[in-house]
């Protein structure tokens, strides 16, 4: 009998991007605070990039910085990367793997986990979009902002590649758009309010 289903009140913030996210991803982490207690989700969809973030990212942050296993258990204070080729989701405080639902063509993983998130996870959502092509998690923003969930996107003319965050934006779902650096102070400053 699991009793990790008591720890899910803690928010999750999970930040979408694919081309020019490695540049945002960097400075947003640089810029927050390790003690939060937010589970920080990099699912980026370009997914031959994925599995070197996990070997990157440590050196922008002190929080520990894994690549998701199925069944890993989501705690605060870790970044987790999403892994190449998968569809990512969360059932009772873990993570779930499964084959990626859409192997052609744009990936749509950000959405997918999205949309996982507002019906199977407890506490508060922080869905963040950045920097790349094609409008991977705008379809799923919507649902963030109705289950009470905050929506930002990367401001344009800080993105490298402006199409997801446009389409984030175009969603008419979106509460912030901000560069990276204040990104991170608004995360900081809605964890401290829900804690």
């Amino acid at each position: 009998m699991k009793t990790r289903t008591n720890n899910k009140d803690f928010p999750i913030v999970c930040v979408g991007g694919s081309a020019g996210g490695l540049d945002a991803y960097i400075r947003l982490l640089q810029n927050l605070p390790s003690d939060m207690g937010v589970a920080i989700v990099i699912v980026n969809h370009v997914r031959t990039l994925a599995t070197m973030l996990h070997t990157i990212l440590p050196q922008y942050t002190v929080m520990p910085v894994a690549l998701i296993t199925d069944e890993l258990l989501i705690e605060p204070n870790h970044v987790f990367i999403i892994p190449e080729q998968c569809d990512l989701h969360v059932l009772d405080g873990e993570f779930h793997l499964k084959p990626i639902s859409k192997p052609r063509g744009w990936p749509d993983v950000i959405t997918v986990f999205l949309r996982s998130l507002t019906e199977h996870w407890d506490g508060k959502l922080i869905a963040v979009i950045v920097s790349g092509y094609d409008g991977d998690g705008a379809a799923a923003l919507c649902g963030i902002k109705e289950v009470g969930g905050v929506t930002i996107a990367q401001k344009l003319d800080t993105a490298s590649q402006p199409d997801m965050p446009e389409s984030a934006i175009a969603s008419g779902c979106i509460d912030f758009v901000l560069s990276p650096e204040d990104i991170a102070i608004e995360i900081a400053r809605i964890a401290h309010g829900s804690n």
